[in-house]
């Protein structure tokens, strides 16, 4: 007994100083770190979490009847705002990429023949997230979104770069990855998300498959004009596909069931949600499988959720909903972040050189990216602070607020109070003293 626990103690010591050491990950080949959080499962750990961590944050979540944000990022700032946010609210989020996205990460001036560009930006976006991941202190689900039919290269090329990282560090690239098949018949899809969740279950790579289908307007793909049928799933189309998934051994899966989600904004009363659906699912599926009365053996997905209505949303989560995608809001937010970065600094940002404080005086301060793209981090960090505070998702990790950074570095913007005036160079010629502005 005794020396069981001194074994344990010694872990104890260990699981708490890797939870706070910073490091490196993707520069390293130690082990990943067993970071304890207070209020989560101990396989929880800082950074990127894959396999039975994965398993353990999202069964956590819906056990607590909180759901995580999941925000589509196209470029390293949106991710680093996205993360910075959830340290700020003690919470997990997810990262993740679209096929449109991911290109535009590698460049939009990089061919895209046979998705080589999509491929590449989606595994840029994963290293960096890796990277940085583990230096913020939470946990971070690492995704791909939507990938229909016509997509499945991309996401070939994706399981290629999980299967290659697995054999040198033991877990996938990326924690999931979602095959959106919903515009084909329901059997089609259903044996296609089979297929492959038979080979992601080997690398302990979590599945997210799409039924029904979300309206609106997302990364090119228009279902503006969808059948208003096909915008709300049945609960024995789900049970089909629970049925079907649930026996692939070490297989993992979520299901973005339809219940009238749409991707965008619109004014009120155009968008018809019912939550509902989801709710008769459980007690359909738990019926069939034997479960206990108010089980929830679906992990659900809710997309299109930005816009939506509090009271959905909050209602969605009750009924086992573990992660809601917000696109279109984080967008309109960083916009929003460099247009009134604009307006408040506009004089000093129409030429180089002169300002109100000066003809003389220069703007670099202000027209340095750097500026700018803050203001639009800030403003994203601000925006989901309210989509954290919706999905009941603060404070879930137990770590408090953060503490302040130290050593941040420019650019600083300085409005000077007084003319500046040129500095005097004094050379001493021969024992001559002469004055040189």
């Amino acid at each position: 007994a005794c020396a069981l626990g001194a074994r344990k103690a010694k872990r104890t010591q260990r699981v708490q100083r890797k939870a706070v050491e910073k490091r490196f990950p993707v520069l390293t080949r130690s082990e990943p770190p067993l970071g304890k959080f207070p209020k989560m499962p101990e396989t929880v750990h800082p950074g990127v979490v894959s396999g039975q961590a994965l398993v353990d944050l999202l069964n956590h979540a819906k056990e607590n009847g909180y759901a995580i944000p999941a925000v589509n990022c196209v470029s390293s700032s949106s991710i680093n705002a996205c993360i910075e946010a959830a340290r700020k609210m003690d919470a997990p989020i997810m990262i993740q990429f679209s096929s449109g996205g991911s290109q535009f990460y590698a460049g939009k001036g990089l061919d895209n023949t046979e998705f080589h560009a999509a491929i590449a930006g989606a595994v840029s976006g994963a290293y960096h997230v890796r990277a940085v991941a583990e230096q913020y202190g939470v946990p971070v689900i690492l995704h791909t979104d939507h990938c229909a039919k016509s997509l499945l290269p991309w996401f070939d090329g994706l399981l290629e770069a999980d299967e290659r990282y697995f054999e040198l560090h033991g877990e996938p690239l990326f924690s999931s990855h979602m095959l959106d098949l919903s515009e084909e018949p329901l059997e089609e899809n259903i044996e296609i998300c089979v297929k492959y969740m038979e080979r992601m279950a080997k690398i302990n790579c979590g599945l997210e498959m799409e039924l029904g289908i979300t309206g609106g307007e997302e990364d090119g793909v228009n279902n503006e004009d969808a059948n208003p049928e096909d915008l709300y799933s049945k609960p024995e189309e789900i049970f089909q596909v629970y049925d079907a998934l649930s026996k692939i051994p070490n297989g993992f899966f979520t299901v973005a069931a339809a219940f009238g989600n749409v991707h965008g904004v619109y004014q009120p009363g155009n968008v018809v949600l019912k939550p509902t659906i989801l709710d008769q699912a459980q007690k359909y599926i738990s019926e069939k499988i034997g479960a206990p009365e108010g089980s929830k053996p679906v992990s659900f997905v809710f997309h299109g959720g930005s816009g939506s209505d509090i009271k959905d949303i909050r209602e969605a989560v009750d009924y086992g909903v573990v992660k809601m995608n917000i696109d279109t809001d984080t967008q309109w937010s960083y916009w929003s972040g460099i247009k009134d970065f604009e307006k408040k600094y506009h004089d000093y940002l129409q030429k180089q050189i002169g300002n109100p404080e000066g003809e003389e005086k220069p703007n670099k301060k202000y027209y340095d990216p750097r500026a700018c793209i803050r203001s639009a981090e800030e403003s994203t960090v601000t925006r989901m602070e309210q989509c954290f505070e919706d999905l009941r998702c603060v404070s879930v990790l137990g770590l408090g607020p953060p503490a302040k950074p130290e050593n941040v570095m420019g650019p600083r913007r300085v409005v000077a109070t007084a003319p500046m005036t040129r500095p005097v160079l004094t050379i001493v010629l021969g024992g001559r003293t002469s004055p040189k502005t």
